[in-house]
């Protein structure tokens, strides 16, 4: 039990809500149509979530291999402020490299066991999207793509997710892809790439250090870089609005715009950042669950975990409430 909780502690649980929710939501989404399988739905959120935790552990596996940590430390060093912390289990000793490829293939065969289980329900149409999900997973920090290091790390979180994760859990449990699934996939999934990309225009710096090419550097300038933030924090909603306006969504979803003043205020904390303005960082209840957040400040990452952890919370809530619209309005 000490192994596995190990593991699953360094496999960063925090992320977690990011594909757990997503699929929670797709679930919800399903329910009530005449071929729901609820064997169906729980072996894809066990799966989903395996498959995450064992792609968290594998990117680190690539990283420890290319030298982030040691690139992230020099760049403190010389005087530059990021989130220093990367697989500190393996520069302790606490693991081997090999005990940790050990571990991401044990959370990728649940993954698969779940995926077979699924396709006795459901049929083997399932399999292209279990074998679409690792390639481009893979690819986020393996070669020869490494996606993830060539400014399209967002499109792989996008697309992983959102449409890719959700419609397979929708088709997974009910057999079909409806419009409805697609709007609302597409809105999450832009939700969930907003988690990454806020990460990488706060560790801009450090990531180029390590020769991390992002999406953030892609922008090529502070303000494109805003641009893209306004793009990821409001589209999700016009998208609701749009679909609700077309005939495709129940206007009930629109209680998702409850959400969009905390995406404003996410967008205002990281134009303060990007022009280096110095800004109190103070938890309110309305931002949503912090964890220890104390620890955090203790550590010095209160000025980055504050706005990632509002950047989930953000993908949390509009999840939330869209379950609970599809399952009391269908």
């Amino acid at each position: 039990m000490g192994k596995i909780g190990f593991w699953f502690n360094n496999a960063r649980p925090i992320s977690l809500p990011q594909s757990m929710l997503p699929a929670l939501t797709a679930v919800a989404l399903s329910a009530g149509r005449g071929s729901f399988s609820w064997i169906a739905a729980a072996a894809c959120v066990i799966g989903v979530m395996s498959a995450h935790l064992g792609m968290n552990l594998l990117d680190d596996w690539f990283d420890y291999y290319k030298g982030s940590g040691e690139a992230r430390k020099k760049a403190s060093s010389e005087g530059f402020r990021g989130r220093m912390t990367k697989y500190p289990y393996l520069t302790s000793g606490e693991a081997t490299p090999k005990q940790l490829l050990v571990a991401v293939v044990v959370f990728l065969a649940i993954a698969a066991s779940m995926g077979c289980i699924v396709m006795a329900v459901r049929g083997w149409m399932v399999l292209w999207w279990m074998l679409a999900g690792f390639i481009i997973g893979y690819s986020y920090s393996g070669g020869p793509l490494r996606l993830g290091f060539r400014g399209l790390g967002e499109m792989v979180i996008f697309i992983m997710f959102g449409p890719l994760m959700m419609t397979g859990v929708y088709y997974a449990i009910t057999g079909e892809v409806t419009p409805k699934i697609a709007w609302l996939s597409t809105s999450v999934g832009l939700l969930v790439t907003n988690i990454v990309y806020t990460h990488s225009v706060l560790d801009a710096v450090p990531d180029r250090k390590m020769g991390k090419f992002t999406m953030a550097h892609l922008m090529g300038s502070d303000t494109g870089m805003m641009i893209l933030s306004g793009i990821l924090n409001i589209l999700p909603y016009l998208l609701v609005a749009v679909g609700v306006a077309c005939g495709q969504l129940h206007p009930a979803y629109l209680a998702v715009l409850v959400v969009l003043p905390l995406s404003i205020w996410l967008l205002k904390s990281l134009s303060d950042f990007v022009a280096h303005k110095e800004v109190p960082i103070v938890t309110k209840w309305w931002m949503g669950p912090m964890g220890d957040f104390d620890k955090y400040r203790a550590a010095g990452l209160d000025w980055f975990i504050l706005r990632w952890l509002v950047a989930r919370n953000v993908v949390q809530f509009f999840c939330l409430i869209a379950a609970l619209i599809s399952l009391i309005f269908g």
